[in-house]
């Protein structure tokens, strides 16, 4: 990525190479802290704003969670359903969720995930 890219480019080209790497997620997306979608690849039929909406909360709820048990900075959340897992990763003052089916390489996912959020770190 280079200096002369606009966050926004910035953003879009993160989840476009995150989609690349890992072909078989539903979606990602990354939202603000109070629940604006400012870049995502969702899969149709998704409202991306609600999608924005829930993740910002649910970073929200894990940040309060986690300093009521004293789990330190919170960097990452998740919750799993029969059909797959949704992924929520602090990213500077936005949040990254990343929708995976039931099924993926979490390893993977995981190490990819991270690495996206910390570049969307250094754009919020």
């Amino acid at each position: 990525m280079t200096s002369t890219m606009s966050k926004q480019e910035v953003l879009s080209s993160t989840l476009a190479a995150l989609r690349a790497n890992l072909p078989e997620l539903k979606g990602v997306l990354v939202a603000t802290a109070d629940g604006l979608p400012m870049a995502q690849s969702m899969n149709a039929g998704t409202d991306a704003n609600r999608v924005a909406a829930m993740a910002a909360t649910a970073l929200g709820l894990g940040k309060r969670i986690g300093d009521t048990v004293g789990n330190g900075v919170l960097t990452e959340m998740s919750v799993s359903g029969t059909d797959g897992q949704v992924f929520f990763y602090a990213a500077g003052r936005g949040v990254l969720a990343v929708v995976a089916p039931a099924g993926m390489n979490l390893g993977l996912l995981l190490m990819e995930a991270r690495d996206a959020a910390a570049n969307i770190a250094t754009v919020l």
